[in-house]
């Protein structure tokens, strides 16, 4: 009897121990999951679209509500998406759908009119202007291509049509993104719009366009905040590393991060922001750095 005692004993010990053990794993797991809550990717892509897309409008947004998220920015290089972001919201009732307008070859350039009809669509949901993307000087010629392009400098001045722009984007309390322009076109602009009353003002993809940590800083003195996009990390562009050092060295609040996903192929943004955000929480960024560049900055942008 008394052995049998002992051996119950030993037996709730075990027992215990092992609850003790599986709650403790439970409870690891809980910690490292990535919450999406209150998350916003500045940078969506979607079909339909002129280049092959992973899923429509309408799927991004219901994948991004589903995973918990707050708002996504419908971007696409060709055509207006302010539109697009209304018709989107109908499908949703958890998530903030934003659009804008890129000032690309097939909207006219530099073209304020695009700008004001955007502004003017049922729905007021064009919020962003981005400066030329593909069709910029700088995208163009870097790489030695011979395409038409926009310009947005002449002889270390903007075009007077871009100064139409800034009006508008000032007026209506807009975002205004650098699009593919050069950091030096970049550095030059941002002061000049500052000036005429743009108050936010978001650099596109910031590596992407080939600048270094000394522009950035400048960038960031000029409280310009600087997207980093997983794209160029998955893609192996850039490296998480990368990322670190330079918000690090220049400070979470000067950065968002968004996925620039919708490549067909690629994971939906959802997946995109989960893995970034886990990619630099495991390169040693603490939550709080997270959660200004993923949720804080990009809601400050847009008004939110």
């Amino acid at each position: 009897m008394h052995q049998l005692r002992q051996w119950n004993n030993y037996g709730l010990i075990l027992l215990t121990v092992s609850v003790f053990i599986v709650a403790s794993f439970a409870a690891r797991g809980q910690e490292s999951a990535v919450s999406l809550t209150g998350v916003i990717d500045f940078h969506a892509h979607a079909g339909p679209d002129s280049r092959p897309r992973s899923l429509n409008d309408f799927e991004a947004v219901r994948r991004a509500s589903q995973a918990g998220m707050r708002g996504v920015v419908l971007k696409n290089h060709f055509t207006m998406t302010a539109d697009r972001a209304a018709l989107a919201m109908t499908q949703v009732s958890d998530l903030e759908v934003f659009g804008g307008v890129a000032l690309n070859r097939a909207v006219g350039g530099i073209n304020p009119e695009a700008v004001r009809q955007m502004v003017a669509f049922a729905g007021g949901r064009g919020k962003v202007v981005w400066l030329p993307t593909f069709d910029a000087e700088f995208y163009v010629t870097r790489a030695g291509g011979s395409d038409p392009y926009v310009r947005i400098v002449a002889n270390g001045e903007p075009v007077p049509e871009l100064l139409e722009v800034f009006e508008l984007v000032a007026e209506h309390d807009l975002v205004l993104a650098m699009g593919h322009s050069s950091p030096e076109e970049v550095l030059l602009l941002i002061p000049i719009a500052i000036n005429m009353g743009v108050e936010q003002i978001l650099v596109t993809h910031v590596f992407g366009q080939d600048a270094n940590l000394q522009q950035m800083r400048r960038m960031a003195a000029l409280d310009a905040v600087m997207e980093l996009d997983w794209l160029a990390a998955y893609s192996g562009n850039v490296s998480i590393e990368n990322y670190v050092d330079a918000i690090s060295a220049i400070g979470a609040e000067n950065f968002l991060i968004s996925s620039d996903f919708g490549q067909a192929g690629n994971p939906d943004h959802a997946t995109g922001m989960t893995a970034f955000i886990q990619a630099l929480r495991e390169a040693g960024l603490t939550a709080s750095q997270i959660d200004q560049m993923a949720r804080t900055n990009p809601a400050r942008l847009l008004g939110l």
